[in-house]
């Protein structure tokens, strides 16, 4: 019996978790990488985002005329970074308990901030210069 333990190899380490095709592991006569990069498009990587590749964003761009709505509990590929005071954390962190106490909505942080994005814009989409967030934005 052999002491040395079998460990996965790259293949099924570094293997993408959401494709069309089922991953497929590596043979010895083609590195992973070439595999891996069959199955996902190439990413273009700028500082703290991770941009969605050219052809990619054609295909998932949405209509303008898309309902004003969060995007809700679904794996998110972009990222930003926002900085806010400890009141307004503060603040956030008790409308989460809010709405999980009072209305039965377990939801995070980040998904209340989508959902306040959404509206904000469709506002401004609706108002125009009218709208609270020129409003705000504007003292």
């Amino acid at each position: 019996m052999p002491r040395r333990v079998s460990l996965p190899g790259a293949s099924e380490l570094f293997r993408p978790t959401r494709t069309d095709q089922p991953a497929q592991p590596a043979t010895r006569d083609q590195p992973a990488e070439t595999k891996i990069s069959e199955l996902r498009e190439p990413a273009v990587r700028t500082d703290q985002v991770t941009a969605v590749h050219p052809r990619r964003a054609a295909e998932e761009a949405v209509p303008a005329s898309r309902p004003a709505r969060g995007s809700g509990r679904v794996r998110h590929e972009e990222k930003i970074t926002v900085y806010v005071s400890s009141e307004e954390l503060l603040a956030l962190e008790q409308a989460r308990l809010n709405l999980r106490a009072r209305h039965g909505m377990a939801v995070d942080r980040g998904r209340i901030v989508r959902e306040a994005i959404a509206g904000a814009l469709a506002d401004l989409e609706q108002h125009g210069d009218d709208s609270e967030l020129i409003r705000r934005l504007s003292r």
